[in-house]
């Protein structure tokens, strides 16, 4: 071989390796694990309008993708929901940009909210009038903000106006590994600083690992507090789901103390921590109480596909990891691909989704602002990278709609204001306020 033909076959060889890398590293996974780092590009559009899933007429399903998986829904409502669309002129604004991954947000006065920036932990407060933001409020707790972690959830106590109780959730370094933790402390008057902050809960055992911390924190009609976790993501560790001596992959119910309630369904079981209220979860990032019925809807992340919408009863047990209507990342089957939870003892979802759309935070519009969303759950959607509007009769899904699909932004919470914005955002710094024309 001449010399000349040894360098053209040398140069034709790298070429073909380059390509095929370029491929790969184009390749759009549904991995939740890699969809869910902070440093995943955004395709970013100047068309704000609000937009329903492209292609879909009435009666049609609101998801055009194909199935990732062959299983069939247990019920005919489980999946694919008719696509509706919001009648309602709607304007939607980006008030904010340049933030960080804004994992949680609160409405602590009209129109003003505290929002947690999920990497740097800091908590701010935002004017959703004029768009100010205020420097970060000292006295927020130290985090691990590897991966999935750092300051994640922020709500305030039912009797705010009094106390000025801010709680927040977070992962946290300890003996072992990460936890998710529950902390609280009181906003200054000045509103510069948290006072007196201590943790009240966390959420043992610890795990060395960065993946799946849950941390959703919601206020009962008691004053107390709902928490969800994740169950850390690995395997083995992933089966503790199922286990009653662990925190993770569980709805828990505490005090505002971080005390389990009194009323929880294993205080009497000696083999069981007194705080679970619900198990075999994967990674729940949505909770919200029904306006109507009162019932308490979480959304929680599937592997690949198999994202799930539960409505959770106390003791009830969603069967996490033995049953699921996802796969591994790898494709391969869950448990020799056992999707009927019911048939195994465990609790249906009320609806998934195929493929996944990796749900983060949710939120009721109990509002009547937009009377036709009154009732309806919106959920952000990461991977998805849409708004989800779900219409529920009961506890049946009956239409789906996805609103700012042109955005390619990842959702990360949203928020119903008093006045009826619906308020979302996003992993790329942003903060949408959606309301009707005029």
């Amino acid at each position: 071989m001449t010399k000349a033909l040894w360098s053209r076959l040398m140069f034709f060889t790298m070429l073909i390796f380059v390509l095929v890398l370029a491929a790969c590293g184009n390749d759009d996974t549904s991995n939740e694990e890699s969809t869910d780092d902070p440093d995943a590009a955004t395709e970013e559009s100047a068309d704000e309008s609000p937009d329903t899933a492209e292609g879909t007429e009435e009666g049609e399903a609101a998801e055009t993708e194909p199935k990732v998986t062959e299983f069939e829904p247990a019920f005919p409502e489980q999946t694919r929901a008719p696509a509706v669309k919001t009648e309602t002129e709607l304007d939607v604004e980006v008030v904010v940009e340049g933030l960080g991954v804004s994992w949680g947000m609160a409405e602590f006065e009209p129109n003003r909210l505290l929002v947690t920036q999920r990497d740097s932990a800091e908590l701010l407060i935002v004017n959703l009038e004029d768009g100010a933001v205020s420097d970060p409020i000292a006295g927020t707790p130290k985090v691990n903000s590897e991966d999935q972690g750092g300051l994640l959830d922020v709500t305030i106590a039912p009797d705010f106006d009094e106390s000025r109780l801010v709680f927040l959730t977070f992962s946290q370094d300890v003996e072992g590994g990460t936890v998710t933790a529950v902390g609280k402390g009181v906003l200054s008057e000045d509103e510069a600083s948290l006072e007196g902050f201590e943790v009240i809960f966390q959420a043992l055992p610890a795990y060395e690992g960065t993946l799946h911390y849950g941390g959703r924190i919601i206020f009962d009609d008691d004053g107390n507090l709902f928490l969800t976790t994740g169950e850390r993501s690995d395997d083995p560790i992933r089966e503790r789901a199922q286990d009653l001596d662990a925190y993770l992959g569980k709805v828990i119910h505490i005090t505002q103390d971080g005390e389990p309630v009194e009323s929880n369904p294993f205080v009497e079981d000696e083999d069981a921590l007194d705080g679970i209220y619900s198990y075999g979860h994967r990674n729940i990032q949505g909770i919200d109480f029904h306006p109507e019925t009162g019932d308490l809807w979480i959304v929680e992340f599937g592997p690949q596909a198999g994202d799930e919408l539960n409505i959770i009863e106390p003791g009830n047990n969603y069967g996490w990891p033995i049953v699921s209507y996802g796969l591994e990342y790898s494709g391969e089957l869950i448990n020799e691909g056992i999707s009927e939870h019911e048939a195994q003892g465990f609790i249906e979802p009320r609806y998934y989704w195929d493929p996944t759309s990796a749900p983060s935070g949710s939120s009721f519009y109990d509002n009547n602002a937009i009377p036709e969303w009154e009732n309806n759950l919106f959920i952000g959607g990461l991977v998805s990278s849409y708004i989800a509007r779900v219409v529920i009769e009961g506890d049946t899904i009956v239409g789906e709609e996805r609103l700012l699909t042109d955005e390619g932004e990842r959702f990360r919470d949203i928020l119903v204001t008093e006045d009826g914005a619906l308020i979302a955002a996003t992993d790329g710094g942003k903060i949408y306020k959606i309301t009707a024309a005029n």
